[in-house]
């Protein structure tokens, strides 16, 4: 499952003073991913763009009577939505297809209204709005309307199929699926929006502070990361080191169409250092060492201290996805379920998924420190 020949790695000390090149889920591991906006490969999925809208809204029950609140908060931003179909429902939201005139249109309500889902919505609303005014280089679906206070969101329904169908895909994807995902990233990346548009959605320091606190990092691991992201600042202060990702570049958030690739699900959206979005898109790609050498090239063409952010980027990112699935294995433990629904298909497959991802970190920290030994 794991390739150990995958490239993670710091250039020689030779490269240090390489000049930079002159060029530049949302889906949650503990719920179930069916694609929201597209169909798989080998079969349709109810709802999905280029199947036919049919069935019929149960609201009937507890469930019912939870989805009938939903409807009516759509109705209040957008009276014309007649749902058809639940594309997908998790205790923390609801996503219904349906259409608005000629127009077939998603609509995404929030159940659990706490304020750190309360605050991704926003989030989400905000960037679909700046999308309005500022217009991005990869295709989004359009903004119909949005309610931040109620966090609802009602938005286009896109044709196309998912690029993958679970966070991890449990085999690797064509490479034409990835090379297109890969491509729509790096131009997204490369945009440069009006200041002010979007924040920072990371606090890098405040990140490793608290991975360091659980356990999740070494003394030497926040050590290293620390001296990186001087070193970054360093480079920042003289060239400008922020760059704007998706914030959750999974292949189940790419769509896949005949016009070209679409991201969908922007709760994440902001500025981070160069590299999130490939260190991201690296780390689910364990089955595709080929991919995960040209996103490491990628990386690390830009120069050292592009290297070093997207090695800052890929730790934070490997020690995420451990931790969210260990705590996925351990409360499934305790409620005698399923670990993670959703995300692989058998116990087994979680628990190879989790050596592959503490392989990877084990990898990832070896770069870390040969890039602290360049400097």
């Amino acid at each position: 499952m794991y390739a150990a020949s995958s490239s993670v790695s710091a250039p020689s000390p030779s490269l240090r003073t390489r000049r930079p090149g002159a060029g530049g889920p949302y889906l949650d591991p503990a719920r179930p991913q069916t694609p929201v906006l597209g169909a798989g490969r080998s079969r349709r999925v109810p709802g999905a763009a280029g199947a036919p809208l049919s069935g019929r809204l149960d609201l009937s029950g507890p469930q019912g009577a939870q989805l009938r609140t939903a409807i009516a908060s759509v109705h209040r931003i957008c009276p014309e939505f007649t749902p058809v179909q639940v594309l997908r429902r998790s205790g923390r939201s609801v996503l219904l297809v349906g259409t608005t005139g000629r127009t077939t249109a998603v609509a995404k309500c929030l159940l659990d209204h706490s304020p750190m889902w309360s605050e991704r919505t926003r989030h989400e609303i905000a960037a679909y709005r700046a999308f309005v005014r500022h217009r991005p280089p990869v295709r989004v679906p359009r903004l119909i309307a949005a309610d931040p206070d109620n966090c609802t969101l009602v938005i286009e329904r896109m044709p196309g199929r998912v690029a993958a169908l679970h966070r991890h895909p449990v085999q690797a994807p064509p490479r034409a699926d990835v090379r297109a995902a890969l491509g729509a990233i790096c131009r997204l990346n490369a945009w440069r929006p009006p200041a002010g548009t979007f924040d920072a959605p990371l606090d890098y320091a405040e990140r490793i502070s608290r991975f360091h606190d659980l356990g999740l990092l070494t003394d030497r691991d926040m050590g290293d990361l620390q001296k990186l992201l001087h070193g970054i600042a360093h480079a920042a202060g003289r060239q400008g080191m922020g760059q704007f990702c998706h914030g959750d570049a999974l292949l189940s958030n790419v769509l896949l169409s005949p016009a070209g690739p679409v991201l969908v699900d922007w709760e994440h959206a902001g500025w981070y250092l160069p590299g999130y979005d490939l260190a991201t898109l690296w780390t689910v790609l364990g089955d595709a060492p080929m991919a995960r050498r040209q996103i490491s090239g990628i990386a690390q063409s830009a120069g050292p201290a592009s290297r070093d952010a997207f090695l800052v980027n890929l730790m934070l990112v490997l020690t995420r996805e451990i931790r969210t699935y260990e705590t996925a294995v351990q409360r499934s433990m305790h409620e005698g379920a399923p670990a993670a629904p959703g995300t692989t298909p058998s116990g087994e497959e979680q628990r190879l998924l989790l050596r592959r991802l503490h392989d990877d970190c084990q990898l990832a920290r070896r770069a870390v420190r040969a890039a602290v030994g360049t400097r």
